[in-house]
């Protein structure tokens, strides 16, 4: 469907340095580790609330009898 050259760029793999490179330069400003850590807890709170749950649950189940 694309354009072979929209394909190479999309399936182009940058090397560690061309990372480095690119990152190297970006400058957080003052509330961003903040919103970092919260977007962290908001990705990872979920999944670990209902992997407990599921635990729990099984446990239940298990040693309810």
């Amino acid at each position: 469907m694309l354009p072979e050259r929209y394909k190479a760029l999309f399936n182009r793999k940058k090397t560690k340095e061309e990372l480095d490179e690119h990152y190297k330069n970006v400058e957080l400003e003052k509330g961003d580790f903040f919103a970092m850590v919260i977007a962290a807890f908001l990705t990872f709170l979920p999944v670990l609330l209902v992997t407990l749950f599921v635990f729990y649950g099984l446990f239940w189940l298990i040693f309810r009898f």
